[in-house]
């Protein structure tokens, strides 16, 4: 409850509050004062009575004194004073064991860890800030503490069915048995019904084969995926014969901007802006038909110099030629994977400051962090949602429709 104004006066005047130090201290002090009856509440309810109300007594536990206990919080370090009992029992909610670091300020914490800040940031800032030192293996303690959710997240339940799913991976310093190696971490994101983004998983795997895939693509169904109309991936290595296996109604969309990063790999500067006009025409193109012309067009200019490049959309023609099925506004959702790119940038933005994490684990930690933040922007349908749902409603209507509420 607030107090009044004429209250309010009284307590400033009583304290000779003047400054804004002078109330800083004040809430501190009255922070500490919060927390001790809460605390006295807690084990009030621990025992079954209150002070000097032994008659209403349940238990045979008793009361035993307090412990003295500097914690940290977003005001500096508070003093408090924890009630104990004789069996060793009370275990305090607001300040809990072995913590120093009210769940507030972890939060605080763990926020700064998230945007990318080193621990020794963190504790620069937070004695800079709040007036208090915190050490780095309190904070290592803190972040650590994410690893649960980590897990709880890996295995949470999925929708039943989403309308496109999106393929991509980004690659990490990663310290393993004694050496850092590159870490390629291959992050899931759908986009379901409601036209809204949600990134399903990250997964790392140093051989990636259609046995890996199986394994990830079992998972999402274990997890309750019974659908996806259409999978956008970037070429991954045995991705596409996996999907096939576990769901086998799924359209497959190999990622276009890949396949051209792949052909213009070798080309010599002077001649990629014309070869990449020539390849724009096999992507834009109208129609298939027109796109295979546009194919054999460009094999005939450049096969003598750079055959590998014509011989490679060949190949995975079914998979790249998947998006001149659809209307326009599909075909700029599913031709490229851009779709996963800003939840890329974010993962590049909150681990630039960082050469390489001691192991898989702390990666996994942080990037979590990263999606949490993420996942609260993700709210609003993507653009021109309306019109492409229409239009998926009409293309897979029998599979759509048993999902529409």
């Amino acid at each position: 409850m607030l107090l009044k104004q004429d209250e309010l006066k009284r307590v400033l005047a009583e304290h000779n509050i003047k400054t804004e130090t002078d109330m800083r201290a004040l809430v501190k002090a009255l922070s500490a004062q919060l927390i001790e009856t809460m605390l006295q509440g807690e084990i009030n309810d621990h025992l079954g009575y209150a002070p000097y109300e032994i008659e209403s007594k349940t238990s045979d536990n008793n009361r035993n004194g307090y412990s003295k206990k500097t914690v940290k919080s977003d005001l500096g370090n508070l003093e408090i004073k924890i009630p104990r009992d004789r069996k060793s029992e009370f275990k305090p909610i607001i300040v809990p064991k072995n913590s120093r670091v009210l769940a507030g300020f972890e939060d605080q914490i763990l926020n700064m860890y998230s945007l990318g800040m080193t621990q020794r940031d963190i504790c620069a800032h937070i004695e800079k800030i709040y007036g208090c030192q915190i050490s780095a293996d309190a904070i290592s303690s803190i972040v650590e503490s994410v690893s649960s959710k980590v897990s709880e997240w890996q295995s949470r339940s999925l929708k039943e069915i989403y309308t496109v799913m999106f393929m991509d991976a980004i690659v990490f310093n990663v310290k393993q048995d004694g050496h850092v190696k590159n870490m390629a971490i291959n992050v899931l994101v759908g986009i379901d019904i409601n036209g809204i983004k949600e990134i399903i998983g990250f997964w790392s795997c140093e051989n990636e084969s259609s046995k890996f895939w199986l394994t990830v693509l079992n998972d999402l169904k274990s997890r309750g995926v019974k659908d996806v109309l259409i999978f956008c991936i970037d070429g991954l290595k045995g991705f596409g014969n996996a999907i096939k296996a576990t769901f086998p109604d799924s359209e497959v969309q190999r990622c276009i901007v890949h396949q051209i990063r792949y052909s213009i790999k070798y080309i010599s500067y002077k001649e990629r802006k014309t070869l990449c006009a020539d390849l724009k025409l096999i992507y834009q193109a109208h129609d298939e038909k027109q796109a295979l012309k546009a194919l054999d067009e460009f094999s005939e200019k450049w096969d003598s110099k750079y055959s590998y490049i014509s011989k490679s959309w060949r190949n995975n023609w079914d998979e790249l030629s998947t998006f001149f099925k659809y209307p326009n506004e599909i075909r700029k959702l599913i031709y490229t994977t851009n779709a996963i790119e800003s939840a890329n940038s974010i993962f590049r933005k909150i681990t630039k400051n960082r050469n390489h994490f001691n192991d898989e684990a702390s990666l996994y930690r942080l990037l979590f962090l990263g999606i949490d933040t993420l996942s609260k922007k993700w709210k609003q349908p993507i653009l021109n949602w309306g019109l492409i749902f229409d239009q998926l409603s009409i293309i897979f209507d029998q599979r759509l429709k048993q999902y529409i509420k």
